[in-house]
């Protein structure tokens, strides 16, 4: 908690000075055009990367950037709550995938026996599955290529939304992916065309 409090001086002294204008703005509601859904990893803040205002982005994280397939029934679902809010009631416009290098829930994916049997973590990465089998023929590094497919895999299972899919049939609504290097700060953008990530410069 000191380091959380110190903080929040920092930010009451200095940040919200110069941005209180902005949080009055939103006092009465948002309006973010994008929902970013980022792995809930420390290093990889969507806010910092994108270097983004107050009120610009909806973010969405959990391990590993993942995006559940559409089901209904009984159950939390958290991540799928999100997607149907930011799509149907803020109505944003793109839905970035982010992922990033070094993940920790592909290691876990592709180590499965390091794992707890029955653990939320070893459930939630076997969503990986598809991922994994995608890359099964690849001989070099497989934690690069899960990080990859990963979000291919996400960006797939948007489009299982009605809503997301009645969106994208609309115009309204377009998918991205990502990835971001945490040693080298270098965003990598997938050309859904072409079937590649491509460095930002």
């Amino acid at each position: 908690m000191k380091l959380l409090l110190e903080g929040y001086e920092r930010f009451r002294g200095q940040t919200w000075p110069r941005l209180a204008d902005i949080y009055r703005g939103l006092a009465d509601g948002q309006s973010p055009r994008i929902l970013v859904i980022s792995c809930s990893d420390s290093r990889t803040d969507p806010a910092t990367i994108f270097d983004a205002a107050p009120g610009e982005l909806f973010i969405v994280r959990n391990v590993a950037n993942l995006v559940p397939p559409f089901e209904q029934g009984e159950g939390f679902h958290g991540t799928s709550a999100a997607i149907e809010f930011a799509v149907t009631a803020l109505k944003v416009q793109t839905i970035l995938v982010l992922g990033h290098a070094r993940c920790g829930g592909c290691a876990a994916a592709l180590a499965p026996e390091t794992l707890n049997p029955g653990s939320f973590l070893a459930t939630w990465v076997t969503l990986l599955e598809p991922a994994k089998q995608r890359i099964a023929h690849v001989h070099g590094d497989k934690h690069e290529a899960l990080e990859h497919e990963s979000i291919k895999v996400a960006m797939e299972n948007l489009r299982t939304f009605p809503f997301v899919a009645e969106a994208l049939d609309a115009k309204r609504l377009s998918i991205v992916g990502a990835r971001f290097d945490i040693a080298t700060g270098v965003l990598e953008m997938y050309d859904a065309e072409r079937n590649t990530f491509s460095p930002l410069h």
